[in-house]
């Protein structure tokens, strides 16, 4: 079960752990750093007759000798300085204390058996358990936390056969994006012999008899070269348990296409090989299938005009079902006849309306289709001819995961989690459709002692945009408090209110939490998405900006007592928005983000960003976009820049770290004041998935320090 231990902040600590006081004791002697030294080559390229300068180049090259000694010194200044922090120490204590509590993941059934996994509560990894029948004891089937000293290997796929027998496995190093999968028999716990290596961006679906499954890889990078080389050419293929990669059959490819990708997928009823095309991160995709009935049967084109978003979703026959935007920027459920696939014969089975359908699925013979109304979860269940048979009750403002399944499955279980509750798990029984509280977090913290509440405000175009304000109830907001503005906006991923234990420490200390939902998120629909990308991208940073206004004209905050993060994409966001205005943030917090907007489609999948980007060598429009918010090309000598604390992974293989590098050395170049600008680089880490729970717990602890040390 989920629970807090029952601790006061003024038992836990020495002293009550507030911002307040915390700020208090904190005051800060600024002195002008002496960062270390970051030398500059004369390296100029030129985009559409645009010279334009990169003095730092030099940093790509993450195996260079010059590069380690750069890393090593930042690492050791930055480590220097954040250890030395006033309660650093208590904070890392106290965000300990409330990490270690059990979790609990949805549950997924496989024949008679239960698999579902658990975290004790400090482990660094989360155990892999299956129940046998429903009445058996859990027991653990993979432990990836066994599999190294220090929590860097984790469990990164799993896909259980049809039969139940057996588990196909993938596991990642450092966080990083390659996988490489195992079989493992379930009731034995013993693995085969079977390695399947330098896959990416691909699960494992088994075929109708288990014998094997369909994967995606890429070819073998050069050697030095696996965390850096572009990925072009992924390749789909069908591996047979007990035999070697080697004999693996490749069953499609695109030799014409470099960017294309494959996920394959076998049909419920084991007939037909479902293959979505993707290409890079655009949510339009190609849909092509191949009839398993027959030998030698061609792959059939279904839909090949990359207009919209296909997901497939099951089938009747030679009707399949699918999750589409075409003509429904939000969202509605088709059906295809294969044998008339022609669109004047398309059937619309649950129209578009105006909430987001954001995910679906066929479990128990219907419908369950996840939508989000004003980036909150609601959850409506259709009967296979599009009826609507139950609209589901959720217990508040929060997010839902779960709800899948099979066909034949009675029963199906989903997770509700809220920006002050961990997940609670609930079964609903499909046939009668009654829902049961299954697991609840056993909590020691009251989340009544909590708000959420959602305001709407207007951003600089006059576009209405929606952000949640968390914090505790007894919060005196007749006065600016210090807040933590988070952000994202891009590649149609939406924030939903989630729980966070990092998250929950600053608003247990006293501080707000502010998540906009800035365009470029999926929250409504393709037309919001495309609203912040590639011209329209300064949209984005245009939303996060107002949001900031906002909070500081409603008086809930100051300039002085606020502090903006964001990663990847969101650490682009928080990049960009501190240079265009440096005198609105106190502090910012950009975490494994994408600085140099010219060069990122050059290192692994990268190039599959220009999708929401735009690319700086096939457009001057765009590369003029770009170049005009490039976080590290934008930074300006004799700028006193917000408090910064850039945080990225030496083995991040999504946002290489030499965004971050060539970042920070360009960051401290420029900036003329006395408040740190510094870089935490991680090691044995990636772009964030798979970190160990140590790694986590720590990073958070340099991030509040960091922040509380800085506002005033």
């Amino acid at each position: 079960m989920d629970f807090f231990r029952p601790i006061s902040l003024a038992v836990a600590l020495a002293a009550p752990l507030t911002l307040s006081t915390l700020m208090a004791q904190q005051e800060v002697e600024f002195t002008q750093l002496e960062y270390p030294p970051s030398k500059k080559v004369e390296q100029t390229d030129i985009y559409f007759g645009t010279e334009v300068a990169d003095p730092y180049r030099w940093l790509e090259d993450n195996d260079s000798d010059e590069t380690r000694e750069w890393v090593s010194a930042q690492s050791e200044f930055t480590a220097n300085y954040l250890s030395n922090l006033p309660r650093r120490e208590e904070i890392r204590e106290r965000i300990t204390e409330l990490w270690n509590f059990e979790r609990i993941g949805v549950p997924f059934l496989r024949g008679n058996r239960t698999f579902f996994y658990r975290n004790s509560g400090l482990q660094n990894q989360s155990v892999l358990y299956v129940k046998d029948s429903e009445d058996a004891e859990p027991r653990v089937l993979i432990d990836p936390n066994a599999l190294s000293e220090d929590g860097t290997v984790a469990l990164s796929g799993t896909s259980v056969s049809r039969d139940g027998r057996l588990l196909a496995y993938a596991l990642s190093r450092s966080g990083s994006d390659w996988k490489e999968w195992h079989v493992r028999e379930v009731a034995t716990g013993r693995d085969l012999e079977d390695t399947v290596k330098w896959a990416k961006f691909s699960g494992a679906s088994w075929d109708e008899d288990s014998s094997g499954f369909y994967y995606s890889r890429y070819d073998e990078p050069q050697a030095g070269d696996e965390f850096d080389q572009v990925n072009y050419f992924q390749k789909l293929y069908f591996h047979k348990v007990g035999t070697a990669q080697s004999e693996d059959v490749l069953v499609y490819h695109r030799p014409d296409q470099k960017e294309w990708g494959f996920s394959g997928q076998v049909s419920e009823d084991g007939r037909y090989l479902i293959i979505s095309v993707w290409q890079g991160t655009d949510p339009r995709n190609r849909l092509f299938y191949r009839d398993l009935a027959k030998n030698d049967s061609p792959v059939v084109e279904l839909l090949n005009d990359f207009d919209a978003e296909y997901s497939f979703l099951g089938n009747e026959g030679t009707e399949f079902w699918f999750k589409t935007d075409l003509d429904a920027p939000r969202g509605r459920i088709i059906a295809i006849d294969t044998t008339r696939p022609e669109r004047e014969n398309w059937k619309t089975l649950v129209a578009q309306d105006e909430s987001t359908l954001t995910s679906a699925g066929v479990t128990g013979n219907h419908f369950i289709l996840q939508y989000l109304k004003d980036a909150r979860s609601a959850v409506r269940i259709h009967r296979l001819d599009g009826s609507l048979r139950l609209n589901l009750d959720l217990p508040g403002i929060g997010s839902v995961s779960g709800l899948g399944g099979r066909r034949d499955q009675t029963t199906t279980f989903y997770s509700f989690t809220s920006f002050n509750t961990p997940g609670s798990i609930y079964r609903l029984d499909l046939e009668t459709m009654e829902s049961h509280l299954y697991r609840a977090p056993d909590l020691r913290f009251d989340p009544d002692d909590y708000t959420t509440r959602q305001v709407f405000y207007v951003s600089r175009d006059g576009t209405r945009v929606p952000m949640f304000i968390v914090h505790r109830k007894d919060l005196n907001l007749s006065k600016p408090q210090p807040t933590y503005l988070y952000g994202y906006g891009g590649f149609s991923i939406s924030l939903t209110p989630r729980f966070s234990v990092s998250n929950l420490a600053w608003m247990e200390m006293g501080g707000i939490y502010a998540q906009a939902n800035l365009r470029g998120g999926g929250e409504y629909g393709e037309e919001w998405h495309v609203a912040g990308t590639k011209l329209q991208k300064q949209n984005v940073f245009d939303d996060f900006i107002s949001a900031a206004e906002y909070l500081i004209a409603e008086g809930m905050t100051s300039r002085d007592k606020l502090a903006i993060g964001g990663g990847s994409n969101g650490g682009l966001l928080v990049g960009a928005c501190t240079n265009q205005r440096p005198d609105l943030f106190r502090v910012a917090l950009p975490a494994v983000g994408v600085m140099d907007m010219l060069r990122f489609q050059k290192f692994t999948i990268g190039w599959a960003w220009t999708s929401d980007y735009g690319s700086s060598e096939e457009s001057r429009e765009e590369f003029e976009a770009l170049h005009a918010y490039s976080p590290y090309h934008n930074l300006k000598p004799g700028t006193i820049y917000p408090s910064i604390l850039v945080t990225t992974a030496d083995t991040d293989d999504r946002v290489v770290p030499a965004h971050s590098f060539k970042y920070a050395a360009r960051l401290q170049e420029c900036h003329a004041g006395a408040n740190p600008v510094l870089i935490r680089i991680e090691t044995k880490a990636g772009h964030g998935a798979g970190k160990p729970t140590s790694k986590i717990i720590e990073e958070a602890a340099d991030k509040w320090a960091f922040v509380l040390s800085e506002l005033r």
